[in-house]
């Protein structure tokens, strides 16, 4: 993980902690359709789904620093019978651009990983 995000304004710097993009980044996410939850990305190989709650969002939204900006990874849970694809979609939108207006800092890429679908 990325150590927190340092921007510079005309009123003067800015640091921006991981958990605080997780958290704006997770609430958008949840907002999407289709979209159960967010997860941790180890949730897989210990075999028991448990939906992250708010103040746990940093466990499973992933903040990374690449030569062009940041980079965010999601691991999140799909409904069952939803067009994957179109949900991915919706969730690297709404992110990308809730992300950037509230913090005005270039995010390059939002990173959907869907972890399990399951019957809603």
């Amino acid at each position: 993980m990325a150590k927190n995000i340092i921007a510079k304004t005309q009123y003067g710097g800015i640091e921006v902690s991981n958990s605080a993009i997780a958290t704006i980044a997770g609430n958008a996410t949840q907002e999407c359709y289709g979209v159960l939850g967010l997860v941790t990305r180890n949730q897989l190989r210990e075999s028991i789904l448990e939906f992250l709650k708010v103040e746990e969002y940093n466990k499973g939204v992933y903040v990374r620093k690449s030569v062009k900006g940041y980079i965010v990874d999601l691991f999140i849970v799909c409904a069952l019978d939803v067009k994957i694809p179109e949900v991915i979609s919706e969730v690297q939108k709404r992110v990308k651009y809730t992300l950037e207006k509230t913090f005005k800092i270039k995010f390059v890429a939002v990173n959907v990983y869907v972890q399990d679908i399951k019957a809603v």
